[in-house]
């Protein structure tokens, strides 16, 4: 599986990440504060549209997360932290690779610090299916791993939001994909997990989506 696949490879990434969580909606996480009922649990998503790491590409492929934790991140002030990771089963052996490398914090750039900073107990990993889909107009966007993962979400609004306009935060103090990407708020109309011991269903609560754009291992 490790087969060509060095930790101090070259590799940018440009795509698709959202999130459903527990959180009330707008999640206070992406103001660098304390989730709103003191923990939070949810499903984190990655959709790459072009990327590659050295010569592997990794076009159209998908990483999926479920991720809970105790505090605030931003502050270092958290605890309980664990999460499960899903890689996209139509990747091949260096794709896997690629992919576990970089989403496991091993090729430097934002994952890494994120990783940093989350620390994790990972209770396990699968290859899956994971089907995403992200409207162009970021009206919905939604994930899902049959019987395992259901992430869905409609873009926020309400009496004085024009029609087609979306709700969105510049310079989020806490964005879970880096500094300089724009948030897009939702609300989450399934969010529900059962793998790994992670187990919930619910809907209603926060969303929010960003584009990501990362490039390694600096």
């Amino acid at each position: 599986m490790t087969e060509q696949i060095s930790a101090g490879t070259g590799w940018h990434l440009v795509g698709d990440w959202f999130d459903v969580c527990k959180c009330a909606i707008p999640c206070p996480c992406t103001f660098a504060q304390a989730p709103t009922y003191g923990d939070c649990e949810g499903v984190l998503v990655w959709h790459i549209r072009e990327g590659n790491y050295g010569d592997v590409r990794l076009d159209d492929l998908n990483v999926l997360m479920l991720g809970a934790f105790v505090g605030n991140v931003w502050a270092g002030e958290h605890s309980d932290a664990y999460a499960a990771v899903f890689l996209d089963e139509r990747a091949d052996d260096r794709q896997r690779a690629a992919l576990a490398t970089v989403f496991g914090g091993e090729a430097g750039g934002w994952p890494a610090r994120f990783g940093e900073m989350l620390r994790p107990e990972v209770r396990g990993m699968d290859f899956a299916p994971i089907r995403v889909e992200i409207d162009e107009d970021l009206a919905t966007w939604r994930a899902e791993i049959p019987g395992r993962v259901t992430a869905t979400a409609e873009a926020l609004a309400g009496p004085t939001t024009p029609q087609g306009a979306r709700v969105q935060v510049h310079n989020a103090p806490g964005a879970e994909v880096g500094p300089g990407q724009v948030a897009t708020w939702g609300r989450a109309t399934a969010d529900r997990a059962d793998a790994f011991g992670f187990s919930w269903e619910r809907s209603g609560k926060s969303s929010k989506y960003f584009p990501f754009d990362w490039t390694g291992p600096d």
